[in-house]
């Protein structure tokens, strides 16, 4: 694409770094399945083929960011406006895709890197682990106290929310005894009996029981009298 101010000269830089962008996409892509591979086969991690893919790509990432400067430095001497503003565009395409694949080198070094640590670190605990079981044996036995702890310490939450559930109840059982002790008293109100009048009555169903009690006592004793009268 011909393009006045040194435009066949940027569009030569464009074409140059969209091959490099598609050689790091295809890069990346690649070490990813690496990647993955020797992730879910052996948990292997081979450190120098991988460290030698991402300083290639790394060099080519830095090759396209330093054609973007000079295409930058370009399209800005474009005279027609429409020109360079498809070319700033086309610019900051390349720019922010050469941005995503340094961020995407970055994430799988530091994935890489832990990956190495986690290895040299499995590797020393069994290391140590074959040199005395005994540190293994009390690893063992506090993390079955652990355990304890934590199934004593569900069962008592699970005691106390019984316990909670519990109280809630009665608690409810009493607001229910509560409404109805209202609602008969309301009842009582509205046939006209007052609060005087029911205690009048209470004490009368009281004084009969007790006249009740009495006079059978006293039956039983004229009985007893009798019985011993006619011996």
């Amino acid at each position: 694409m011909a393009v006045e101010g040194g435009g066949g000269n940027l569009s030569e830089l464009y074409s140059g770094s969209k091959r490099l962008a598609l050689k790091v996409r295809d890069s990346l892509e690649r070490l990813e399945r690496l990647e993955y591979t020797s992730s879910s086969s052996s948990n292997a991690v081979v450190a120098g083929s991988s460290d030698d893919q991402a300083t290639a790509i790394r060099r080519d990432i830095n090759q396209i960011q330093s054609l973007c400067s000079d295409m930058d430095r370009l399209w800005r001497s474009i005279p027609s406006k429409p020109q360079r503003d498809l070319w700033k565009r086309k610019v900051e395409q390349v720019s922010e895709e050469a941005e995503s694949f340094r961020a995407s080198l970055d994430k799988y070094i530091s994935r890489h890197q832990k990956r190495i640590q986690e290895a040299q670190e499995r590797a020393e605990l069994l290391g140590r682990a074959s040199g005395d079981s005994h540190v293994l044996r009390i690893f063992d036995e506090e993390a079955q106290a652990m355990e304890s702890v934590r199934r004593s310490s569900r069962l008592l939450e699970e005691s106390f929310a019984t316990g909670v559930a519990i109280l809630s109840k009665y608690s409810e059982q009493r607001d229910h005894l509560k409404r109805a002790q209202r609602k008969a008293l309301d009842v009582l109100n509205t046939l006209g009996l007052s609060n005087t009048l029911l205690r009048l009555i209470e004490r009368r169903n009281r004084v009969d029981k007790w006249i009740k009690y009495a006079g059978m006592i006293l039956t039983i004793i004229i009985i007893i009298i009798f019985w011993r009268w006619t011996r």
